[in-house]
Formats: C-alpha cells, structure tokens, sequence
C-alpha cells in the first residue's frame, strides 16, 4: 500500500532538509515542499498562529515506521504533524515507480 504522509514544517530550510534526507535514505520515493500556509492549532491551552510550509511525502506502507521515526529525529517541533493517508488509487506506473524507490537502504 502506498501513502501520503503530511508534515508541517517551519520554513524551507528545513522541509529540504528533511526531504532530502529521506528521499537520499530511501523512506521517501518523493516529497514537495508548498509553501505559504498558515496553520492556527491548539498548543499547550493556547490558540497558535504561524506561518508553515507543508511536505507531501510519498512513499510505502513498509517504509512508514522509520519514516515517522525519521521525521522525528530530524523535526524541529516537540511533537510534529505526521499523518499518512492511504492513497486508494493512482497511476500504476507511477505506484510502481513509488515503491521501487522506498527501498530501505
């Protein structure tokens, strides 16, 4: 099975930083970085405002535990937003390319 996995970032310096590494460590066949969000969440009894820039991971249902593991290590936040959503349909040839590419190295 193959997943979208969600995670907000500071800034772009370090969404390519942890994209880069996950797709160099083989966790992630791809990620984009999409900047110019605002997230408003609830953090420590308090309403938060902060610009954020979104990863959209793509990568496998076998790679996920050290992904999120991964991330963790690597994520500036106390506790990062990591959300994998599976992906129900898509491009044979691309869900081909997406798992030959998260290959645990």
């Amino acid at each position: 099975m193959c997943l979208v996995v969600l995670c907000t970032v500071p800034g772009p310096e370090t969404g390519l930083s942890i994209a880069r590494t996950l797709v160099h460590e083989g966790l992630a066949a791809c990620v984009n970085l999409l900047p110019g969000l605002t997230s408003v969440y609830r953090w420590e009894g308090q309403v938060e405002e902060n610009p954020e820039h979104l990863l959209l991971i793509k990568t496998q249902e076998a790679a996920y535990p050290a992904l999120e593991q991964r991330i963790q290590e690597l994520h500036p936040y106390q506790v990062p937003e990591v959300v994998a959503l599976r992906i129900e349909k898509g491009l044979p040839a691309y869900l081909e390319w997406l798992k030959a590419s998260t290959q645990l190295r």
